[in-house]
Order: C-alpha cells, then structure tokens, then sequence
C-alpha cells in the first residue's frame, strides 16, 4: 500500500494517518489540530535512569545522546556515562563512555555486568567494548537490523569521538555490545548526530551540522549512506524554526534556533521527530539557553515541517527539571536533550530524553502518552446545519493505492460520551462514495486506541481498481467532544 504522490515507499503493510501529518489528511472542514504536550503523572516514573554508583563509569554523570531500541522483549539503552576522573583524564573536563542498559518496560532499567572492558581496575560494569582506542564519546545512534544478512553488521552505530574531532565515524556488532570500528573512520564531516532512520536501501543520519546558513551557529542537517561507511559530505537543511531562516544573531548562543537535529520514529508512511527548541537569551550567554522540544514530520528523511510553529511536545517547564544543588555555577534555565528512542508499548507510546549535559543530568527521563495520542483533530461548532450529512465537521484522506490488496481500517479515537460519535466512508480518488462503504452503512464504533471500522456488509476494504479516500465524519449532538488521534490501514 502507499499514498499517491508520496515521497515515502510503496509496498508497506501499514499506513498510518496522523492528523499532525497535512500529508495523510490534507482536507478538512469544520476541526482543528491539537497537540498533546507531555503531562507528568503522579503514577509514573518520571527519571528511570540515575547517575550509578560511586565509582562506576557513569556515576558522575548521564548524558542521553544516545539510544533505547527494542532487542527481542527488552528494550536496550545506550548511553554515555562519566564516572570519576583518571590520571589520563584529568586534562579534560569530559570524558565519556558508551554504556547499556536493558529493561522489559521502559521503565525500570538494570545495569549489566557485562565484563567486557576494564574500568579503574574492575570488569564487572555496564561498559560496551568500544575498542582499546575509543575516546571520549559526545553522541552515539544505534541501529538494530536482525535481517541484516551479515550477522557482524546487525548492530550499527555512528557515533562522534574526541579522537576524530567529533567527525562522523561508525562501528559495527553482533550482539550490540562488541563493537568493531570502520576502518575508513572517520567517513564523514564533523557532525553532532541525535537520531536516525533507515528508508529503502538508505540509512539517514540527524544531527547538528552542516554548512548551509551563514549566519546560523546550529543547523538541522541529514546526511545519507547506502552502505553505512559511505556518507555524504553534503547535507541536507532538514529545518529552520519559524522566524530563524537566515537570521543574524549577535553570537553563537542567541535567538531561536534548532539544536542537534532530531530524534526520529520512523512509521512506514510518515516520520516523527522530536528536536530541541534552542532558546537562546539575548545576552547570548550560554547558560541561560532554554530548550524545550518540539514536532516535526517528514516523509523522505530529509525534509521537516512543523505541524504547530514551536509547539513544547515536551515542555522544560513540565519537566520541572532543576540544577543539582551542588552545582550553583550551572546555569539555572531548564533545557532538555533528545535522543533516538521512541516505542509503542502495550497502550503506551514512550520517548526517552535527558536534561542538557551541560547542566549535569540527574538522570534519562521517559515522557509517556496514550498510545499514538500525540495530537488530534477536534471539532468545533460552525453554525446551523443545512444538511447534517453535507455540512458536518470531517476529514477526507489523501488518496490511497492499496496496490491489489485487501485492508482492515482502525481508528484511534476517544468519544467520551453517548451523545457524539464518529461515521467512515469509502470514497474514491474523485469523492465518489463507493457501494457498501457508506456513512449510512458504517456500524457503530466504540472509543478505543484500535477500534475496528466495518460496514453492514463489508468487515474489510476490498480490493478496487484505483485508489481511495478515507472520510471521517464526527457526528452526534455533542460532535465537538471527539478526539480522533490517527487512522491505521492493515494489509489483509
């Protein structure tokens, strides 16, 4: 299946229709687009990761320019770790190490003794075996490919080591812990890199970098490879926040600005980001930057927009993050870090984050919302009805080849009482409803993250000649009380 007219594959087994993506619904009357920013709850854990204990290699400090990917039922975190200073270290300020965790929610994590690499004298520690050479290590991203015929290059890595001047260089492993380093490092220019994806036969790297912008101290730029030892030295300018294309700052630190690229979750026929809000203050001193972090979307891995112009999806302020009280010449505005990590869980949808290293984390976070509910479409009141059927609120879809196949339509919607609901219809490319697909037809749907769309005679949409367009219609007396968060179509 695949969108007409999308940059993104064909042939996916899913589409996912988001309604922050103008792609997936570019037709809509009478609703508005919501997001949902990050709520703490008093239930959840809110820092699931802690600097470790004394004398262990990150027992100084956390920074989360790193990664969580699911590997079998666990999710795996790497990250980079500080402990205490060595004789060799005392020079630098910091030095940093790749360091794994492992945990079966997201929530609780576990160091393991991983035995691999020896650390003040004791293997017994969470170290990944980043070679006898490795530096200091300021940002890593993780790919798991399983299907990756080579079993030596299932786990991928870039990273950026002091040794290469924060130069792109990359590693390759069989476990994810045992790493062996490319030997044409570094393969690519000096990048600070916080997410990435793989589309087709390409992987795409985000971070900071880039020479596109002369007056812009920190640029959102991608970099490509088809076969991970091969990037690019060009890049892509992913995306400028409104108002900061081409604006001149008095330094380096001021004004609006985007930092390190983004965290990215890669759905099939659309990617989320994550990137960091970099707010800088007038006086263009560095510690009193505030960072929050906002959406964007893609669907090529290369070029960016924002649904809501500097939308917080994770607020600094929500965070309530404040510097250690041992720390008075940190800089006291809250700023926070992405990393690459997003999952669904069970009802869950997960991201991972950390305060700014420069402030000494006190630990990863995990910010949480319902499944798939980061933003949604709402109704509002237009007026008197002429014909309720006609002049309803609704969305209509993009146009949808389903390339020969049969597909199952869900919805993830909340109706929070009897008196709203929603009806879909079937159209085709052109809007012509199609027979037994009907808003008429369309059985009841219930409040649910999947709830299952079917028809009095039609349980699936069956195959047609030409593509199709989903419509959805927010019906009742109290119509403006839905929610819809997304719309999923299932290869049969």
């Amino acid at each position: 299946m695949k969108i007409v007219g999308s940059k993104t594959s064909a042939g996916l087994n899913e589409i996912v229709l988001f309604p922050f993506d103008d792609e997936a619904f570019p037709l809509h009357r009478g609703v508005e687009l919501n997001l949902k920013g990050y709520q703490r709850r008093a239930d959840k854990a809110h820092i699931v990761l802690a600097p470790g204990v004394t004398g262990g290699p990150d027992s100084v400090h956390i920074a989360y320019y790193g990664t969580v990917k699911k590997v079998g039922d666990e999710f795996w975190m790497w990250y980079l770790g500080q402990g205490s200073l060595d004789n060799e270290e005392e020079a630098y300020p910091w030095f940093q190490r790749v360091c794994l965790a492992k945990s079966r929610d997201g929530y609780h994590w576990e160091r393991p003794q991983l035995g691999l690499v020896d650390y003040m004298g004791d293997k017994a520690n969470n170290l990944v075996d980043m070679g006898s050479e490795c530096g200091h290590i300021s940002a890593c991203v993780v790919f798991y490919e399983p299907e990756d015929p080579n079993p030596e290059r299932r786990f991928k890595m870039a990273f950026a080591d002091r040794r290469y001047r924060n130069h792109l260089a990359v590693a390759f492993s069989a476990d994810g812990l045992t790493w062996r380093e490319s030997n044409r490092n570094p393969v690519g220019p000096w990048f600070e890199m916080s997410g990435g994806t793989r589309i087709d036969d390409a992987w795409y790297l985000s971070g900071q970098g880039g020479k596109h912008l002369k007056e812009a101290a920190r640029q959102f730029a991608t970099h490509m490879s088809y076969d991970f030892e091969n990037w690019t030295l060009a890049s892509s300018l992913g995306f400028q926040r409104s108002g900061s294309l081409g604006q001149k700052t008095s330094g380096k630190n001021d004004g609006k600005q985007t930092h390190l690229g983004a965290g990215l979750w890669n759905r099939g026929n659309v990617i989320v980001g994550f990137y960091g809000m970099w707010n800088g203050h007038p006086s263009n001193d560095r510690r009193m930057v505030h960072m929050d972090l906002g959406l964007i979307v893609s669907q090529d891995g290369l070029h960016y927009r924002e649904p809501i112009a500097d939308f917080p999806i994770v607020s600094a302020a929500e965070d309530s993050w404040r510097p250690l009280p041992d720390s008075p010449d940190l800089a006291k505005f809250p700023a926070l870090m992405q990393g690459q990590g997003f999952e669904n869980s069970g009802d869950e949808t997960l991201f991972w984050y950390a305060p700014w290293p420069e402030q000494k984390s006190d630990g990863v976070r995990i910010a949480s919302w319902p499944r798939d509910r980061l933003g949604f479409f709402k109704a509002y009141t237009h007026g008197p009805l002429i014909n309720e059927m006609e002049d309803s609120s609704h969305v209509i879809s993009a146009p949808i080849d389903l390339e020969g196949q049969s597909a199952y339509l869900e919805i993830n919607v909340d109706l929070p009482n009897q008196h709203c609901g929603v009806s879909v219809e079937i159209l085709s490319e052109k809007f012509e409803p199609l027979p037994g697909y009907g808003r008429e037809d369309c059985k009841q749907i219930s409040s649910s993250f999947n709830a299952s769309v079917s028809w009095t005679a039609k349980e699936l949409i069956e195959s047609i000649g030409g593509s199709i367009r989903i419509r959805i219609d927010f019906t009742g007396l109290r119509f403006e009380d839905v929610s819809l968060f997304a719309a999923y179509l299932r290869a049969a």
